[in-house]
C-alpha cells in the first residue's frame, strides 16, 4: 500500500450517514450553516488495512511502500454541532466491515 500507513483517516457507516440526514431534516429549527456528519474518531490507514484482514481472515503479508506518499496526514471532520444536537454514529468501524464484508459475501454468491 502506499505510504507508511500512518495517516489517519475517519470512517462512516453509510447507514449511520443516512439516519444523520434523517435526523438533521426533522429538526424543529432548520440549519442555517454547514453541518458535519462524521464519526469524530479517526484510525490509521495501518489499522485499517489490519482490521480488514482480520474481518476477511485474509493470511496474506501487508506491505507499505514509504518511497510513496501519505497523503494528508489527517482527515478528521468536528461533528460537536451534531453530537450537541444529539446524534451520534452508531456503527462501529468493525462492526461495519463485518457487516459490509458479510453483505458483499452473500451478494457474490447470487452471481
Amino acid at each position: 500500500m502506499w505510504g507508511t500507513g500512518n495517516a489517519k483517516r475517519e470512517f462512516l457507516h453509510v447507514d449511520d450517514l443516512a439516519d444523520a440526514c434523517l435526523f438533521i431534516m426533522q429538526l424543529a429549527q432548520p440549519m442555517l450553516s454547514h453541518i458535519n456528519i462524521g464519526t469524530g474518531t479517526e484510525v490509521t490507514i495501518r489499522e485499517l488495512a489490519e482490521t480488514i484482514k482480520q474481518v476477511t481472515g485474509f493470511q496474506g503479508q501487508l506491505r507499505f511502500d514509504s518511497n510513496q506518499p501519505d497523503g494528508t496526514p489527517r482527515k478528521l471532520l468536528d461533528v460537536s454541532k451534531l453530537n450537541a444536537l444529539g446524534w451520534q454514529a452508531k456503527i462501529g468501524l468493525l462492526e461495519g466491515l463485518r457487516e459490509t464484508y458479510q453483505w458483499f459475501i452473500k451478494s457474490k454468491s447470487r452471481l
